[in-house]
């Protein structure tokens, strides 16, 4: 079982959660934003449950690519509800970083 390297300093730019995940507006959001809030998540919330989602799940997928070295990874999201919903996050360790950056996260049938 292959761990996302670096998983325990991952890192989620606030941004990507209050501009693009949560923002229902976001051109390109794709239901992302209701699902999230339907599952009773905010910020805060979100942010620390995906910096954690690598640390609980392991590598379903590794590719490198020529920005560094992306990484998928499935299952339960830990939500405020308590339905941890299944989802797919992705990660980037750049080449000029060690530490991995999210992408995106979006329901794991999406």
């Amino acid at each position: 079982m292959t761990r996302l390297p670096g998983a325990e300093a991952a890192f989620v730019d606030p941004r990507k959660i209050s501009a693009y995940l949560l923002n229902a507006a976001h051109q390109q959001n794709g239901g992302k934003a209701r699902f999230f809030h339907d599952h009773g998540f905010n910020a805060e919330t979100l942010a620390a449950s995906l910096a954690q989602h690598p640390q609980r799940h392991p590598v379903a997928q590794k590719q490198a690519n020529p920005h560094g070295r992306k990484f998928v990874v499935h299952c339960a999201l830990t939500s405020p509800d308590g339905r941890d919903p299944c989802i797919t996050s992705v990660w980037i360790i750049d080449a000029s970083d060690d530490r991995p950056r999210l992408v995106t996260a979006y329901p794991r049938g999406g």
